[in-house]
């Protein structure tokens, strides 16, 4: 897979995508992750990349000529399977459209920044928009990096043991049971009795009933989307 990310400030995804798994993953090939800083695209001397809106509302505002002709420039050397755009007024990102587009070979993510891009750009270019959350961040750097994080970890070959991710929160709507390692005592605190068994029938019966608790008790708006 291949994740080209467009931003104003190239500098804050630097250390994200060198280190842990998603270093392990680009050298090994998994990914390609390729940060491009918009203000190579400006026109102007100073490389200019925002603008006052129109309407005089207060603020700045992505300009359309840098964005654009970065974005057709990028296409014009490949097929992108999605266009992603970050805003906090878009759908929210979730372990299901990670799944998905983890599916993908090459995705472009457009990080947002002062109060947004020009409208034209996600009427016309964009082909996805995605949000990590009900709450306003200084860009759409950080969206960035949780929504390539979630993706890579899920790409065979990024994980030691490919069969981890499958068992994560979310995965089936459900919160992950809880987990536990040696000692199987410490501090007087003790494992549940079940896991030292070696019943995997009992322990998969345990960990399924756990995680409809969890899921109930803290996160219960999900409970719909489960049958529970």
């Amino acid at each position: 897979m291949r994740i080209d990310i467009l931003t104003v400030l190239p500098e804050l995804l630097e250390s994200p995508f060198n280190h842990s798994i998603i270093k392990r993953a680009k050298e090994k090939g998994v990914v390609e992750i390729l940060v491009h800083n918009i203000r190579d695209w400006a026109k102007d001397k100073h490389r200019k990349t925002d603008d006052y809106p129109f309407g005089g509302e207060a603020g700045m505002v992505m300009m359309i000529q840098p964005v654009y002709d970065c974005i057709i420039e990028l296409m014009a050397q490949r097929d992108y399977d999605e266009i992603i755009y970050t805003s906090p007024d878009a759908p929210i990102f979730n372990q299901k459209i990670a799944n998905e587009l983890s599916l993908k070979t090459n995705i472009m993510i457009l990080c947002g920044h002062y109060k947004g891009v020009d409208q034209r750009i996600r009427e016309h270019l964009v082909t996805r928009e995605l949000s990590v959350g009900d709450y306003v961040l200084t860009g759409g750097e950080l969206p960035a990096c949780l929504i390539t994080d979630a993706i890579v970890r899920l790409l065979p070959g990024s994980l030691g043991d490919e069969s981890s991710a499958l068992s994560d929160s979310f995965q089936d709507d459900l919160l992950a049971p809880p987990i536990y390692t040696r000692p199987a005592e410490f501090n007087g605190w003790t494992v549940p009795q079940v896991l030292l068994s070696g019943n995997h029938a009992k322990i998969q019966e345990w960990q399924e009933n756990e995680a409809l608790e969890r899921t109930k008790r803290l996160r219960p708006e999900l409970d719909k989307n489960v049958g529970m």
